[in-house]
């Protein structure tokens, strides 16, 4: 099965999607409001953390009932998506450690 046959697959393509909303809501909570430290986490960090968590059983079972029958596709797949999850969490953590001055330098 090639790669875009495998990503009409609701088990491949919602990890991903799940990533890229993430880090569209980060990106959009860092431009409006910087990255000022609060003193509660607020609903955008539990959020992009509850999207975060909640991909990894639908990789595992994605990974469970495709493995045995396209073993090669798989792996790119789960490349993809293990990739654009560490791609949100990079830019997370980024946007926490420049602090409010380099965010900006980056965002603007």
């Amino acid at each position: 099965m090639a790669l875009p046959a495998m990503m009409k697959r609701p088990s491949a393509f919602v990890p991903v999607a799940m990533s890229l909303v993430a880090l569209a809501m980060m990106l959009g909570h860092v431009v409006m409001f910087g990255v000022a430290r609060e003193a509660d986490q607020g609903a955008a960090a539990h959020t992009f953390q509850l999207l975060m968590i909640a991909q990894v059983p639908i990789m595992v079972s994605f990974l469970i009932k495709w493995l045995p029958h396209a073993p090669g596709q798989i792996v790119r797949m789960l490349a993809l998506q293990v990739g654009t999850a560490a791609r949100s969490s990079c830019a997370c953590f980024l946007s926490r450690s420049l602090g409010r001055e380099g965010c900006q330098r980056y965002v603007v």
